[in-house]
């Protein structure tokens, strides 16, 4: 994720110059410098110092250790704080650096392919100046959005942080599906990725999905006789209870990562 960041950030008129990773695996550093130009430092520290803005790119289980190592040279500085690290609250992270201003992000995989989709939250301490930074650094992996409240970010992480899985997994069962009718495997599976890819595209409208989802719908067409066993089968009360265990799933993390040691940071 940090990556598609950063690759976004290039594309968008930053500098290599401007841009510093902390990264603790050689052979990392050594791709990010090939691939990106960036300066990537093992010394978290020396990475993050008098920066702008710091993002906190790392699994949920390392932040909150990596996060009060930094405080002392944090602290000296200015920076505003980016965390995209699942789950965890702004509480857990400003227990360990307590002057730092910190925003928290949720992005997806899309971010990869600058599609990506990002929820926002900042407590009213955070100034517009910080919140434009944080905007600007998210907008260049995709589109953005701000949440009212920081539990709310528990439901983006259910539907656009996971949602990318859903959509796969549709997909994956469409060329199954095609499979066990009759049609080979390798053209089943072309056939879904690209109705999987030309659905996303006719999604960036300005119409309303459930628009786009009547166009294609013929009364009494090949198209309702598939939606129809769709709803006698529970189709919308599974996704909703699939988003409901994912939201559950953001929280309990946040619970088991935000106030205890972590492992090392890898």
């Amino acid at each position: 994720m940090a990556r598609a960041m950063i690759r976004g950030l290039l594309q968008r008129g930053f500098s290599a110059a401007q841009l510093r990773v902390g990264e603790p695996v050689a052979a990392q550093r050594d791709a990010l410098q090939r691939d990106l130009g960036v300066t990537a430092l093992a010394d978290n520290a020396a990475a993050v110092r008098d920066a702008d803005l710091v993002v906190l790119a790392v699994k949920p289980q390392y932040a909150v250790e990596l996060l009060a190592g930094l405080c002392p040279v944090l602290s000296q500085g200015h920076a505003l704080l980016l965390s995209i690290a699942a789950g965890l609250r702004i509480a857990d992270l400003a227990r360990c650096c307590p002057s730092l201003p910190i925003v928290r992000a949720m992005p997806n995989r899309a971010a990869l392919v600058g599609q990506g989709a990002a929820a926002l939250y900042a407590p009213a301490t955070v100034g517009d100046a910080q919140r434009a930074l944080a905007e600007q650094v998210c907008a260049a992996a995709g589109s953005l959005v701000w949440v009212r409240k920081e539990s709310d970010l528990d439901i983006v992480t259910a539907v656009s942080g996971s949602g990318p899985a859903y959509f796969f997994q549709l997909a994956e069962h469409l060329a199954a599906a095609a499979v066990a009718e009759g049609l080979d495997a390798v053209t089943a599976e072309r056939l879904a990725r690209q109705t999987l890819r030309g659905a996303g595209a006719l999604a960036g409208g300005d119409t309303s999905l459930a628009a786009e989802r009547e166009a294609v719908t013929s009364k009494g067409g090949t198209t309702a006789a598939a939606l129809a066993a769709f709803q006698a089968g529970g189709f919308g009360p599974l996704v909703a209870a699939a988003v409901a265990a994912a939201r559950r799933r953001s929280a309990e993390l946040a619970e088991q990562f935000g106030g205890g040691p972590a492992a090392p940071p890898r």
